[in-house]
């Protein structure tokens, strides 16, 4: 094992400071990546802080990891030497179980190994991607096409695979209306991916002060919820809505604007529980549904998807000492839209 930089919280309630943690041996099927690039999710802020449930500290979150490949196991065969890759938000699973076989890893049995926060296969707690090297089972490292920056490709490998992961399983494409809740992290890469594959794309924002980007970054429609009109006027009207916020929304409300054997897939994560009434269901054969990431095959298919089309994140790229400030800055929803860390500042 050996030691390698990176920024961690020291407890739930402590600031994320540079510190150094552990990174094993490259074992036979391993692959050692020099990080270029780690996105900040909300879900490093939900982890760290505890809201998700208790951690083991120090902590090192990041699930959106873009590098180059710099040493490889001696069994190795998907990736080399001076590859371009990228790690998601898990880097392990049992690989025996019916989801792992059908490749849904990210639904496994027995429970995936998540990037960070999670008992990995030696008992070691896993740490993630703010740091500048990780340690990764070849079968769990995808690869970023050239036509992708690395900087940009980044959140795609939580932010994009969790919106095209239902966008692609719930059917959007060309006569599809669909809609995006919230205008965020999340948000702007389902607008982005959803317009990609031809459908009619609405976003449901809380106000209007992000329109223009909405529209720019592909929305066809955008929509202020705060206003009770839109409610009424738009009642009925989509065949899917993505909910991408992290906080609690009126769901019922929400369930209203889908059309007959329409779906609302909620992929933002609310520390507190979504009440459903039952009729808001049954009115008219409505599905309320939740969606995680992709596996891994789907997770290099949204990498090719993204590049043929063109598709990157909005990011902010910042140095590793504005980590904190940066946090607070997601909890404000003061960034457009993605934060991303420099490693090299490490």
């Amino acid at each position: 094992m050996s030691t390698v930089k990176a920024y961690a919280a020291p407890s739930a309630t402590g600031e994320l400071i540079p510190t150094t943690i552990w990174r094993r041996d490259v074992g036979p099927h391993d692959v050692l990546i020099d990080i270029k690039f780690a996105g900040i999710c909300h879900s490093d802020i939900h982890t760290v802080r505890g809201d998700w449930g208790p951690q083991q500290y120090p902590l090192a979150p990041g699930h959106e990891i873009a590098g180059i490949v710099s040493e490889v196991g001696s069994d190795v065969t998907l990736h080399k030497v001076g590859d371009r890759v990228g790690v998601g938000c898990m880097v392990n699973s049992c690989g025996e179980c019916a989801n792992c076989q059908a490749g849904e890893e990210q639904y496994c049995l027995n429970g995936n190994t998540g990037t960070y926060g999670a008992m990995d296969r030696d008992g070691t707690i896993t740490q993630g991607g703010y740091s500048s090297h990780v340690v990764v089972t070849e079968n769990f490292v995808v690869s970023i096409p050239d036509a992708l920056e690395l900087d940009v490709a980044a959140p795609l490998l939580c932010a994009g695979i969790t919106t095209f992961s239902p966008l692609r399983h719930w059917g959007a494409g060309p006569g599809k209306n669909v809609a995006v809740v919230g205008l965020g992290g999340l948000g702007h890469m389902a607008v982005k991916i959803a317009h990609a594959m031809g459908a009619t794309v609405t976003v449901l924002s809380q106000s209007l002060k992000k329109q223009e980007d909405g529209l720019r970054l592909g929305a066809d429609h955008y929509y202020a919820t705060s206003d009770e009109n839109t409610f009424s006027d738009l009642a009925g009207s989509f065949d899917l809505i993505i909910n991408t916020v992290s906080a609690v929304i009126d769901i019922n409300a929400f369930l209203q604007l889908l059309k007959l054997d329409g779906a609302l897939v909620s992929v933002g994560a609310p520390a507190e529980p979504l009440p459903v009434q039952a009729f808001s269901l049954i009115g008219a054969r409505r599905t309320f549904a939740g969606s995680a990431i992709g596996g891994i095959k789907e997770t290099q298919e949204m990498l090719n998807f993204c590049a043929e089309h063109g598709i990157g994140s909005e990011i902010e790229v910042i140095p590793a000492s504005k980590i904190n400030e940066a946090y607070e800055r997601v909890l404000a929803s003061d960034v457009r839209y993605r934060f991303v860390i420099d490693t090299a500042t490490l």
